[in-house]
């Protein structure tokens, strides 16, 4: 049963890879900095909501240095690594707490978690407090996008979650 597990954790990190490869090809979707969709969050919360702590962070993990081999931007480790780091995280105590049926407000929290640990990551990286000035923008779109994510992955859990549950037992 163990390999069941590990094929699926491979499959999403596949599908999560692409996801992030393909949204890095995208042109911004605003003049300012920073603002993404954040497909790929929705293979790691569905992980996370069905497999181990471990099994979503390596699934991230392997997304996030593999995507940025992959897309050709070595920066992508020293923003999204850190940020989607904290978002796990605080994604992990709160499914712990409230479980997935409010899962798309968890992956509201996690979306803003994601996008300040970046913009503290980026004034550490260049001695530049006012980035935060991005904050507004970026805490609003992070918002909107954890909301549409989430409610992506609430509808997956709906609709393959029992199945998921019984072929990873």
């Amino acid at each position: 049963m163990k390999i069941k597990r590990m094929v699926l954790c491979g499959i999403l990190m596949a599908v999560a890879l692409t996801i992030f490869v393909l949204e890095a090809q995208l042109p911004p979707i605003t003049p300012i900095p920073g603002i993404k969709l954040g497909l790929a969050n929705i293979v790691t919360l569905f992980a996370l909501a069905f497999f181990s702590p471990k099994e979503a962070f390596l699934i991230l993990f392997g997304r996030v240095v593999l995507g940025a081999i992959f897309a050709g931007a070595p920066s992508t480790l020293l923003y999204s690594l850190p940020g989607g780091m904290f978002c796990l995280l605080v994604e992990m105590m709160f499914i712990k707490y409230f479980g997935t049926k409010f899962i798309w407000g968890i992956s509201v929290v996690g979306a803003v978690v994601h996008n300040l640990t970046q913009l503290v990551v980026a004034s550490l990286l260049t001695k530049t407090p006012e980035v935060f000035w991005y904050a507004p923008p970026l805490l609003l779109s992070g918002a909107v996008t954890g909301l549409l994510t989430g409610f992506a992955v609430w509808y997956l859990c709906e609709r393959v979650g029992e199945r998921i549950r019984r072929m990873i037992k």
